[in-house]
This record gives structure tokens, sequence and C-alpha cells, in this order.
């Protein structure tokens, strides 16, 4: 029998954003993966705290470890309206080691382990586990409410993706009522779906669990000296085997316009990256932001609306689908399939194609960049050519295996040094 509640209501989301990103090279230098900048004005956690928010979540705690403040400060700047006295939550869980002074946080699993105290105060049944890294819209009360419904001791969030590409992820192997049958990391030869032999189930990464089910087996698992406290290596494959594991297809749950394709995207490379950015500035994105029904939540600066100036020729200052953020100035510069986040600055004769710039970045005069993804802060010289030679880019910046180049300022200090 399921109370008349929304079951959200009686539900946290813990999310998970303390891993770096390493595939994002230099992106990932300062920050976390999760603290990327994505969409304009966006950052990447803000889809799973969004998507928890939109589904009547209102208990949240986010763990942190790899340089996380950036995302601590996103978080307290842009998540900061929830309200103790309504019973809203807003936890920031560093890695504090809060349990041995010198133990951080081993591994997923560890990461809720090690706040069981904090979780336990939030006087919840069921827990939402999320990664903080992907690109998404998901209603979870319809994944909770299936748990409920199949009395099951985990269910998981699955996509469902063609079976030659599934060797990348962990596929379930399921049977007509959708229990797991199996768990498997990153198979040469993945189990197709029940319904269709050329598709596969691969794991989202994302858990919901009774919680009184999940804090006993945290704390056996914390006692497993042979164990690397993780959900996806350990806990899932356990379950799986000794309890009733179910998977939860994302197109039952997720957020999309009528008639459009379900849309998840890990931007964990320099070339995904890229590409979902450059892809909301299609027609019609398959990834709608302008949806007021499911709305992505974020810290927004106070800032005036873009200007655009200059009309000479070969000077004029125009944008041509391109997403151009508040607080940009256009001067005299050329804009093409491009996206520009808050606060960038650009200057006469110049010429950016199919560039994604993060905030408050400034091009000078005469620079013409091509396919690139510049990081904040960073100040382009006049004149300089980026994505036309990818053998010069490599010099100094870094290009990708699909020819993306990215630059930061540590790269533009080594291109000046060399002039």
């Amino acid at each position: 029998m399921i109370d008349d509640r929304r079951l959200a209501q009686r539900s946290m989301a813990f999310v998970l954003a303390g891993g770096r990103g390493s595939r994002l090279k230099e992106l990932t230098d300062r920050r976390v993966k999760p603290a990327v900048y994505f969409g304009g004005k966006t950052r990447i956690i803000d889809f799973a705290l969004s998507n928890a928010m939109n589904s009547g979540i209102r208990k949240m705690a986010v763990a942190t470890q790899y340089k996380a403040h950036s995302l601590i400060r996103h978080c307290q700047r842009g998540w900061s309206f929830f309200r103790a006295e309504r019973n809203e939550f807003m936890d920031i869980l560093p890695a504090s080691q809060r349990m041995d002074e010198e133990m951080w946080y081993r591994g997923t699993a560890d990461a809720v382990t090690q706040n069981i105290d904090i979780v336990d105060s939030y006087g919840i049944d069921y827990i939402v586990i999320l990664a903080g890294d992907h690109i998404y819209k998901m209603d979870y009360e319809m994944m909770i409410r299936q748990h409920v419904q199949s009395g099951a001791d985990v269910t998981v969030g699955c996509l469902t993706v063609p079976r030659e590409e599934a060797s990348a992820f962990g596929v379930m192997a399921v049977d007509g009522d959708s229990r797991v049958t199996s768990f498997l990391e990153k198979p040469a030869d993945p189990p197709s779906t029940p319904e269709d032999p050329n598709k596969a189930l691969a794991s989202m990464g994302i858990y919901v669990f009774d919680w009184k089910f999940l804090r006993d087996l945290l704390q056996k698992d914390a006692e497993d000296t042979n164990s690397s406290h993780d959900f996806g290596h350990d806990l899932i494959p356990d379950i799986v085997k000794n309890g009733k594991a179910v998977a939860h297809r994302f197109d039952e749950s997720c957020v999309r316009a009528d008639g459009a394709e379900s849309y998840w995207r890990d931007v964990g490379t320099i070339d995904a990256f890229w590409e979902a950015n450059i892809d909301l500035t299609n027609f019609t994105p398959t990834l709608d932001l302008w949806d007021h029904n499911w709305p992505i939540w974020t810290y927004s600066e106070s800032v005036p609306p873009a200007k655009f100036i200059h009309d000479e020729k070969d000077r004029r200052g125009v944008a041509i689908s391109s997403m151009v953020s508040g607080g940009c100035i256009i001067s005299g510069t050329e804009v093409r399939n491009s996206l520009l986040f808050t606060q960038v600055h650009t200057n006469s004769y110049a010429v950016l194609d199919h560039a994604v710039v993060l905030p408050h970045v400034v091009v000078n005069r005469s620079a013409r960049l091509t396919k690139c993804v510049i990081d904040r802060g960073v100040h382009i010289p006049a004149g300089l050519v980026v994505g036309e030679d990818p053998q010069e880019d490599e010099k100094y910046f870094r290009v990708s295996e699909k020819g993306t180049t990215l630059i930061t300022k540590d790269m533009i200090a080594k291109w000046e040094a060399a002039q």
C-alpha cells in the first residue's frame, strides 16, 4: 500500500559530485566535472539538482571531494533558497574525515556511509543516488513509484542503447519483468533486452533504495576489507546475486516534448562537451532548455542584456544560429553556430565559428576561432587564429581526436611566450 503523499516528499536525493572527470583534460584542472559550465548559463550539476526539485524532492545532499570550491560556491549561490522551516534541505558534504582522520571518500558507496547520521536526520523513507555529471531531464517520482510497487531492494536507472555501443557501459541483463539477472561492467558481448535483440540496457548510475535497507547494506560493506566501497562494483552486483534488483527504463520517466527523442548525454570528453553545447544552437535542439514546466535552475548573475554594436563591412556585430548570454558585448564580430556564456566581450574584425566560449572571455581584434572550447577568463590575443591548422594548434593548445581545440589561460601564456 503506497502512502497518499507523493513518494518524492518522503525521499532525498544524494548527489555524488566528487569525481574530477579527467577525460575533460585541462577543463577540470581547476574545477570538478559537475561544476563545469554547460548550456550558456548553467553548470552540469544543475541538471541532477533540477530534476530532483522538479520531481518534488526537497531534501538534497551533494557529496564533494576533488577541487570542490567552484562547485560549493555555485551551490551556495544558486541553491540557497531551501527553507528548513518547510522541511527543505540542501547540504554540501565535503570529504571531511568525519569517520577517520586519515580516510577520505573511498568510493561512491563510502561517500554515503560516511554521512549516515546526516541522512538519518532527514527522516526519509527512500534515497535516490545520483551522479552529478550528466545532462538529462527525468522525473524521479516515477522511478521511486516503480521501486515501491515492485518491492525491489534496489531500482537501477537504465538507458536503452544500441547493443554495439553498450560495451562502454555497465550493462544489465533483465528478464521479462525487468528484474536484473546479471550486471556486467563493460562487457565485450553485451546481453540484449528481452524485447529487442539489437538493444541493451546500460546503467545510468541512478539508484533508488529504501533507506533502512541501504543503511544496513552500507554498514556491512564498510566492514568488508575486500570491497572497493562502490555502488557499481560492489553493492549492485551483490544485490543482483542475493536480493532483488529491478531495472527502470529512462524512456518511462524522461521529460521531453511530445514526439521528441529521449535525451541523455555524458559530456565527459572535450568532443562530447563541444558537441552537446553546439547542439543547442540547432533550429530545434533535442534538449529543450525553454520548457517552463521543467526548468533548469541555476545561479544567475545580475547582468545587462547582450549588446551587438557596429554595422560596417567586415566589422558588424552579428550572431547567426547562435546562443548569446547576458552581459555579452559583440563588438564588430561575426558569430556563427556558437554558444557564448555570460560576460563574453568580443572586438572588431574577429570571427567565431562553432565556438563554445565560457564566461568572462575577451576576444581581441581580428582573432579567428573555429571549432573550439575557450575556458573561463581567457583573453584571446589579437590576430590569433585557431581551428584552421591542427598541427600548428597542437604546439600550444589541446586538439581532440575529432579536431576540437581547447584553449585555457595557461595555454595562451605558452603561446604568448613563444611569440
